[in-house]
C-alpha cells in the first residue's frame, strides 16, 4: 500500500475510536443500528475523499447525483414510487453531502420508510389484477424499458402500469400453453383444454411467480440491505467499481477470487419458492455425512446452536450466504423436509470446498493442425493460503501438458473472464515472452509503476491466439494488451473488451478492531469494507485500457455487441488517458505479422456466416427498445419474428463441423475417476465443439503455422 494512503487508515481509526468511546456505557452489547449506519457513512466519506484515484467533490452537486442514483436503485422499474413521493424527497437533494460530512443521517430513513410502505401496496396490486380474466383482443401496448418511462403520476396510473405488465406476463404464458397444446394434441390420453382454461392457468402461473418474487423481495430488502444500497449509490458515483461490501458479501467476493470456500458441498436451486438440493459434491461434508440427499428441501438454517433462520422465500444466493461459513469445522444445522414429507435436523461441519469449475482447463483440438486450447474463466488467486490455487501456476501446468502432446499452436480463451489477480497476469504473460514490462500502474499522485516479467525463460514460444469478448475485463485486458503490444500473438474477438482499466483494493471500514483489542476493549461490529479504486492500468504502449478496452487484431461479429453493458456505457466511468510508453522489445516473428492479420481479417470480411451474424444482430439492436403488443395476434407475430432471428443466430453460431476435442493424456485417469467428472467433462466439450469462434481462431492459427513453416523451409 502506498505511504500516501496510510493517513487515510489512521483517519478511519481515529473516527472509529471516537464513535467507540462516545457509545461506551450506552450500549455495551449491541450498537444501535443507526449509530452503525452513521459510522459507515462517515468512514466511507473519508475513504472516498482521501483514497480514491479521482474523487468527486462532496457537495450539493454530488448530493443530487446520489439522491437520483438511490431512487433509481430502489425503484429501477419506476413502478413502486409515485411522482408525489419523489417531490416529497426533493428536500434531501442537497442534504446527503451534509450528512456525509457530519449532519444527522435522515434522508435514508425517510426514503426507505416510504419505499417499504409503497412496496407493500404494490404487493397487493398484482393479486387483484390476476383475479380477473384478461382480454387479449384489445389493441394495447406495454413499455418494458424503464428508461423510456417516468414515475406514475398517481396510484391509478401505477395500477395501470402493473396491469399492463401482468397482462404481458400472462399473455406470454398463455401463448406457451397454446403452443404446448398444439404440439401434443394428437398424443394418446392428452387432455385438450379450452382457451379459457389455459388463460386461467396462465394467470395462476404468473400469480405464483409474483408471490415468490415479493416474498423474496420482502426477505431481502431489510433496512440494512437497503442501507447498503444507499452507500453503494454513493460509492458507485466515484466510479462503477468502487463498491461497499457488508461483511457477508465481502466473504462471498473473497471466495470467488480464491476459488474455494468453507461450506457443505451441495448445489441448490429455487423450485417453486423452495430451496432444494440438486446435487452433492463428491467427497464434500454433506456427501460424507450421508443424511442430506438430492431433492431435500431446506426449510431453516442455523449457525450451530443459534436460533434457526427460516429461508422460505429466500433466493438461492441468500440461502447460500447462510449455509457457507468463514471457518473450517464450524457447524451449520439444516432443518430439512425429506421427499417423504418428514422433517429432520441435519448437523454438518463445514470444510474446504474447491470450485474446480473456475480453474484453468485444457484440451487438444485436432484439425488441419494440432491446436492446444486453454480455457481460463477468471484470474483466480487464493491469497489466504500459501499453497492455494493460482491461475498463473495452473496455466503453466496446462501449457506443459499441451507441449507434451506436441501441439502446433495454443489458444487461450479469455471470453467471459472478468479479471482478478494482477500479480498472476504478470506471471502468466511471462510464460510467453522472454522478459520485460507487462503493464503500468499509476496512483493519483504517483509516478507510474512498471510491472515486469523478470524471468528470461519462455515456457512456450509457438503460435498463440487469445480469444476475448465484451465481457473480458480488467486482468484479461491487461494480458491481451501485453500480448498485442508485443505482437506475441493474435487477439481475436468482438469489437472490444469491456474497458475496465482500474485497480481496486478492499479497505476495512473499522481498522480500530485490532487497536481496541490491544487496549482490552470490546471489538466493534464489523462494518464491512469498501472495494476502493486506487490506481489505473496502462498498457506498455502508454494507453489506458480504461473505457476503450482492447480492440482485437481480428474482429468477429458478435450477437451481443449492440448491448450497452461495457465500461463506456456507464456515465460514472473514469476517462481514458495515456502516459509515457515503457521500453520493450517487440516479439521477433518470423513472418510479416501485420500482413497475416490483414489476410485473416479479409477472410472474416468475406465470410457469409459472420456477415449474416452482423445483419441479424443489427435487427436485434433496432428492435430492442420498442413497445410490445398486448394483442394476441400481434404478439404472436412479434414473437415469431424474434424467435426466427434468435434461432438463426443460434444456428449461425454453431460450426458446421463438430470440432474434435480431446483431453490431454495425463488428465484422462482423473477425468474418468467418477461418473460426475465424466459427465462434467462431456458437458465442457459439448459446449465448445460447435463453437464457430473457436473454429475461426483455429483457421487463423493455421495461417500463422503455414507462414512459420514457409519461413523454415526457406531456411
Amino acid at each position: 500500500m502506498s505511504k500516501k494512503f496510510i493517513p487515510v487508515i489512521l483517519g478511519l481509526t481515529a473516527i472509529s475510536l471516537f464513535f467507540t468511546y462516545q457509545s461506551q456505557g450506552k450500549n455495551d452489547h449491541n450498537e444501535n443500528p443507526k449509530e452503525k449506519h452513521t459510522r459507515v457513512l462517515r468512514n466511507v466519506r473519508i475513504l472516498l475523499e482521501d483514497g480514491h484515484f479521482s474523487p468527486q467533490k462532496i457537495d450539493d452537486i454530488f448530493s443530487k447525483k446520489v439522491f437520483k442514483k438511490f431512487i433509481e436503485e430502489l425503484d429501477d422499474e419506476k413502478d413502486i414510487f409515485i411522482k408525489s413521493d419523489i417531490s416529497s424527497f426533493k428536500k434531501f437533494e442537497n442534504k446527503i453531502d451534509d450528512e456525509m460530512l457530519g449532519s444527522p443521517l435522515i434522508s435514508f430513513y425517510i426514503i426507505n420508510e416510504l419505499y417499504q410502505k409503497r412496496a407493500e401496496e404494490v404487493a397487493s396490486i398484482y393479486t387483484a389484477i390476476l383475479q380477473k380474466p384478461m382480454d387479449f383482443n384489445l389493441d394495447e401496448k406495454v413499455q418494458l424499458d424503464a428508461e423510456k418511462s417516468d414515475f406514475p403520476k398517481n396510484e391509478k396510473e401505477r395500477y395501470d402500469i402493473w396491469r399492463k405488465r401482468m397482462k404481458y406476463a400472462v399473455l406470454s404464458k398463455y401463448v406457451d400453453l397454446q403452443e404446448d397444446r398444439e404440439k401434443n394434441k394428437d398424443k394418446k390420453d392428452y387432455i385438450i383444454k379450452a382457451d379459457s382454461t389455459l388463460e386461467r392457468e396462465a394467470r395462476d402461473q404468473v400469480r405464483k411467480q409474483m408471490q415468490r418474487y415479493f416474498t423474496t423481495k420482502k426477505t431481502r430488502e431489510t433496512e440494512d440491505e437497503n442501507f447498503s444500497t444507499f452507500i453503494n449509490s454513493i460509492t458507485s458515483l466515484m466510479d462503477p467499481h468502487t463498491n461497499y461490501f457488508p461483511p457477508i458479501d465481502l466473504r462471498s467476493f473473497n471466495e470467488s477470487m480464491s476459488g474455494r470456500f468453507y461450506g457443505i458441498g451441495a448445489q441448490l436451486k429455487e423450485d417453486d419458492g423452495k430451496i432444494v438440493i440438486t446435487s452433492l459434491v463428491s467427497g464434500g461434508p454433506a456427501w460424507k455425512g450421508g443424511e442430506l440427499k438430492e431433492n431435500d428441501e431446506i426449510i431453516k438454517v442455523a449457525q450451530g446452536n443459534a436460533e434457526p433462520v427460516d429461508v422460505t422465500g429466500y433466493s438461492v444466493t441468500d440461502a447460500v450466504k447462510l449455509i457457507r461459513g468463514s471457518e473450517k469445522g464450524s457447524e451449520v444445522r439444516l432443518t430439512v423436509k425429506k421427499v417423504d414429507g418428514s422433517i429432520k435436523i441435519i448437523s454438518i461441519l463445514r470444510d474446504d470446498i474447491k470450485l474446480e469449475d473456475t480453474f484453468a482447463k485444457s484440451a487438444i483440438i485436432n484439425g488441419k493442425n494440432k491446436i492446444g486450447y486453454i480455457y481460463l474463466p477468471e484470474f483466480y488467486a487464493d491469497f489466504e493460503r500459501p499453497n492455494g490455487a493460482r491461475c498463473a501456476n495452473d496455466v503453466a501446468k496446462e501449457v506443459e501438458k499441451l507441449k507434451e502432446e506436441k501441439v502446433d499452436a495454443i489458444i487461450l480463451d479469455l471470453r467471459g473472464n472478468g479479471g482478478g489477480s494482477l500479480y498472476d497476469v504478470v506471471q502468466m504473460a511471462g510464460l510467453f515472452i522472454k522478459n520485460g514490462p507487462i503493464c503500468q500502474v499509476k496512483g493519483r499522485e504517483e509516478n507510474p509503476n512498471i510491472l515486469k516479467d523478470r524471468d528470461d525463460r519462455i515456457q512456450y514460444d509457438g503460435p498463440l491466439a487469445v480469444m476475448v469478448d465484451g465481457t473480458s475485463a480488467s486482468a484479461s485486458e491487461i494480458f491481451a494488451a501485453a500480448i498485442q503490444d508485443y505482437k506475441r500473438g493474435i487477439i481475436i474477438g468482438s469489437t472490444s473488451t469491456y474497458g475496465k482499466g482500474t485497480v481496486q483494493r478492499n479497505i476495512p471500514l473499522n481498522p480500530d478492531n485490532d487497536i481496541t483489542s490491544i487496549l482490552g476493549k470490546k471489538k466493534n461490529d464489523d462494518m464491512g469494507s469498501v472495494k476502493l479504486t486506487l490506481q489505473k492500468f496502462y498498457r506498455v504502449n502508454g494507453g489506458a485500457t480504461q473505457i476503450r478496452g482492447v480492440v482485437p487484431d481480428v474482429i468477429l461479429p458478435n450477437r451481443y455487441d449492440y448491448l450497452k453493458f461495457r465500461e463506456m456505457d456507464n456515465p460514472s466511468a473514469l476517462p481514458w488517458d495515456e502516459i509515457q510508453k515503457a521500453e520493450f522489445n517487440i516479439w521477433n516473428n518470423s513472418f510479416d505479422f501485420n500482413k497475416v492479420v490483414a489476410s485473416i481479417n479479409q477472410d472474416v470480411k468475406n465470410n457469409p456466416t459472420f456477415n449474416e451474424i452482423s445483419n441479424q444482430s443489427n435487427w436485434l439492436k433496432k428492435n430492442s427498445d420498442r413497445e410490445y403488443s398486448l394483442n394476441l395476434f400481434k404478439y404472436k407475430q412479434e414473437q415469431k419474428e424474434l424467435k426466427d432471428v434468435l434461432k438463426k443466430l443460434d444456428d449461425l453460431n454453431k460450426s458446421s463441423d463438430s470440432l474434435n476435442f480431446q483431453i490431454p493424456e495425463v488428465d484422462l485417469q482423473d477425468v474418468n475417476s467418477s461418473e460426475e467428472k465424466i459427465d462434467k467433462n462431456k458437458q465442457w466439450i459439448k459446449f465448445r465443439k460447435n463453437d464457430i469462434y473457436i473454429e475461426q481462431t483455429m483457421k487463423s492459427l493455421d495461417k500463422i503455422i503455414l507462414q512459420n513453416s514457409m519461413v523454415k523451409s526457406k531456411d
